[in-house]
């Protein structure tokens, strides 16, 4: 079966990532393998994990058996807070690398900045680190707010490849949008579909693009991720929701209907996930 190509962005590190992954959060590491698999015949080729969700040996699993080539395939994990430091981020990732069985991460990210413990900055250079070891080809950040985007910057002079925030159309964050694009960091937007958690897929904005476009809502919101230029990881233990969520690519919103889920910002309850100001 021929896939559909999934566009890329390009990092400023000089790398690019696809714009559509698959990620694990939540699911179970006993279905791990299983779910990862449906995934990859599905045709995601990125995927989005991290050590606090207890399941980066059932996504390395996958990989091995699936016998796509490493090449082929973008990964991602993440730096937990507990494990934030100058040489305990090294032993977390090395810890990572083992339990994925693989050589290198394509991508690793500090997962919150954890203010009240003061460790990100250092946790950043020991990141820097490991890129320049080649263990990981880009280095981000998770959660990160300007603040602490800021900080890091000016402190280590090394800015972040991405920044992997909470962003969904009642949930924007055009702060953090605005300043990672002044200073070339891409955006992944993670609980794209608002987890369920207020009725955004009901909304005339969104069922309206969606009826027009003969598309699910869930379809027309992946695809106003996509044209508003951020990299997007819907996630589903279903293998033929999966499969819907990758058929993102056959149409294109409108300027019109991009604007009115825009409007949506504020529309709802906002934030469903935890502040990373006081997070940790």
């Amino acid at each position: 079966m021929t896939q559909t190509p999934v566009p890329r962005i390009q990092l400023n590190d000089g790398r690019s990532i696809p714009q559509l992954g698959f990620g694990v959060f939540l699911v179970d590491p006993p279905e791990t393998e299983r779910i990862v698999t449906d995934a990859l015949e599905a045709g995601y080729r990125h995927i989005d994990t991290a050590a606090v969700y207890g399941n980066e040996e059932g996504v390395g699993r996958a990989i091995a058996a699936s016998g796509i080539p490493r090449e082929e395939l973008y990964l991602t994990t993440k730096l937990w807070n507990d494990d934030q430091g100058s040489q305990s981020a090294i032993d977390a990732f090395d810890a990572s690398l083992e339990r994925l069985g693989l050589e290198y991460v394509d991508l690793y990210l500090i997962h919150w900045p954890v203010p009240a413990q003061d460790r990100y900055v250092e946790s950043w250079e020991a990141l820097a680190r490991i890129r320049e070891s080649g263990r990981a080809r880009s280095i981000g950040v998770s959660n990160f707010m300007v603040p602490h985007l800021e900080r890091l910057i000016a402190e280590t002079g090394v800015t972040p490849a991405v920044d992997q925030i909470e962003l969904h159309p009642a949930h924007q964050q055009p702060a953090v949008v605005d300043f990672a694009a002044r200073n070339g960091i891409a955006i992944e937007s993670w609980g794209p579909l608002g987890q369920g958690k207020y009725p955004l897929l009901e909304s005339p904005a969104v069922a309206g693009a969606a009826a027009a476009h003969g598309v699910t809502p869930a379809q027309a919101v992946i695809r106003w991720h996509l044209q508003r230029g951020f990299i997007v990881f819907p996630k589903s233990n279903r293998r033929e929701r999966m499969a819907e969520n990758f058929d993102v690519f056959g149409f294109e919103l409108t300027e019109a209907e991009v604007a009115a889920i825009d409007a949506l910002e504020g529309a709802f309850d906002g934030r469903v996930g935890p502040d990373p100001h006081a997070f940790g």
